[in-house]
């Protein structure tokens, strides 16, 4: 499908005009008292430029500015930015900040939670919450406690990613994990497999839940659809355990061990799909280098980035319509790495 035209900003305007993205706002807003001078001709590029480009502002940023700071705060369970997971979270820190702009919110980074065995705490003796008008949360585990007490307390927030309740229901925007992962169990078993293997990543966020579920969904219709431990196991033990089983396809959680997987199959004169079909659950959580495209599904973190701001803006402005959850569907990859099974191939 073609991608939707990019919106215009008023960083756009500024830039167009000549001028800061401060004065474009308050030619916006109308400003014109004792305390604000703004040039004529200065308000006319704006204007000019404002006409040219068609640009409205967004109703969202003009009901906010009467009332609130106009400050998101973004809060990351794991250290968003190492570099073994930049790959991961850029794009949900993308659309962050595009949405964010959009709507004239600044961003506000809570880094000063100390870091516990590799995870934050949203509470802690220093924690500077209430300096945001509401907060996101990003990380693939967020502590129950944490959001019980946010609900309890009534502070806006959203989470990026679908939770559980914790105290009551929790807004969010997630990936809908199960539906792809379900369409692909289904195009598996049209391919003419029948023995499926699950590997999961080893935890229990809903995300790891919601993909086991999608691979359930059609077990009925395989004539094995089992769940292989990996954790702690390298490709070549995981590998023995496929062949063993005589499974024809595996459905791969954690996109490095997908690829560990396909090169020990390689090291011993096999191919993918030929001998063994590998379907990978999501995204590299960590840079991975392959030459293979494999078939699966990416995550939209970018619009789930933009959309956490949009829901947590409306949660803030009592404008939201429910609790405000959002389940966005994956995009499906055909890749080259299923196939149908070879009757021919000897798999004792």
């Amino acid at each position: 499908m073609p991608s939707s035209p990019r919106r215009v900003t008023q960083r756009d305007i500024a830039r167009l005009a000549g001028v800061s993205q401060a004065t474009v706002s308050l030619v916006l807003n109308n400003r014109s008292d004792a305390d604000v001078r703004i040039a004529p001709e200065t308000r006319g590029r704006v204007l000019r430029a404002i006409e040219e480009t068609g640009y409205a502002a967004d109703p969202v940023a003009r009901r906010l500015a009467a009332r609130f700071n106009r400050i998101i705060g973004v809060f990351t369970y794991e250290p968003a930015f190492p570099s073994r997971s930049r790959d991961f979270f850029h794009p949900f820190l993308l659309g962050i900040e595009e949405y964010a702009e959009r709507v004239g919110c600044d961003l506000l980074l809570f880094t000063s939670a100390p870091v516990v065995d590799g995870r934050r705490r949203i509470f802690h003796q220093d924690n500077r919450l209430r300096l945001a008008d509401g907060c996101l949360l990003l990380g693939r585990e967020i502590d129950a406690a944490e959001l019980h007490r946010l609900n309890r307390d009534g502070f806006p927030y959203v989470a990026v990613g679908r939770r559980d309740d914790a105290g009551g229901p929790v807004p969010y925007v997630g990936a809908d994990y199960a539906a792809a992962v379900d369409a692909l169990t289904g195009r598996a078993l049209a391919h003419g497999h029948r023995r499926l293997a699950y590997l999961p990543m080893g935890t229990h966020a809903e995300s790891s839940e919601d993909r086991r579920r999608g691979f359930a969904a059609h077990g009925g219709a395989a004539e094995s659809a089992r769940e292989l431990p990996a954790a702690g196991r390298d490709a070549d033990a995981i590998l023995d355990d496929l062949r063993a089983d005589r499974t024809t396809v595996v459905f791969v959680e954690d996109f490095a061990t997908a690829v560990a997987l396909e090169l020990a199959a390689r090291r011993r004169g096999l191919t993918v799909p030929g001998d063994l079909s590998v379907v990978t659950l999501g995204d590299p959580t960590v840079p991975v280098p392959t030459d293979l495209t494999f078939t699966g599904f990416h995550i939209p973190r970018e619009e789930m980035g933009r959309q956490a701001v949009e829901v947590l803006t409306s949660v803030i402005d009592g404008s939201a319509d429910g609790v405000g959850q959002r389940l966005l569907p994956c995009q499906l990859v055909k890749g080259d790495t299923l196939g149908a099974p070879d009757p021919a191939v000897d798999r004792s």
